[in-house]
């Protein structure tokens, strides 16, 4: 199977979510860093573009200006990526992907990379490309640019979404329907 990295995007202020740092959500017992490294566990190199933590086995960096968006967040990931010809990139607020997701996509990716969809939305931070393609769509000024705007002409193979896999944490109300998914309880 070809060599592949993966980027996960864990940059964000969650604003949305009341300023909380959806890296250390808890959810199931494991914080939403540890569902995504482990979706990418696999991967040859593993970039986190974040706050750096108390985890091995990953290189940690942060895009510049610290917050810039996701633009800017992969643009520090592919910078401090050596040569391989996938890369996964993923946003630390998807619990629903798996490893599972990240070996379909990986077999999907054609010639510039492949995407999940969910009820006929792109799932931009839930996909694997082809790393020298991405390294040529990102634009020189990356703070603030929008990631739909860089990725959409790359044309990537859409991969249907499973139940559940892309479902993100942006509000409380989404952390209160993902607690009650993966332990049945209420959340206040």
């Amino acid at each position: 199977m070809t060599d592949w990295a993966a980027i996960v995007l864990a940059g964000g202020s969650g604003r949305r979510l009341g300023g909380v740092d959806k890296a250390g959500v808890v959810l199931g017992g494991r914080t939403l860093l540890d569902r995504a490294l482990a979706a990418v566990a696999g991967a040859s190199k593993i970039i986190v573009v974040g706050p750096e933590r108390d985890v091995d086995g990953v290189v940690w960096t942060r895009e510049d200006p610290p917050g810039g968006g996701p633009v800017a967040g992969l643009a520090a990931g592919l910078a401090a990526l050596a040569d391989v010809d996938l890369v996964a990139v993923l946003a630390v607020d998807q619990p629903g992907v798996t490893a599972s997701t990240v070996d379909r996509l990986r077999d999907a990716a054609g010639e510039t990379g492949a995407v999940l969809v969910d009820d006929g939305h792109l799932q931009w931070l839930a996909g694997v490309w082809r790393t020298a393609v991405l390294r040529t769509a990102m634009p020189a000024e990356t703070d603030g640019a929008s990631l739909r705007s860089v990725l959409r002409p790359l044309a990537p193979v859409e991969v249907p979404a499973r139940p559940g896999e892309a479902h993100d944490v942006d509000t409380p109300e989404d952390l209160a329907t993902l607690h009650k998914r993966h332990t049945g309880d209420q959340v206040d």
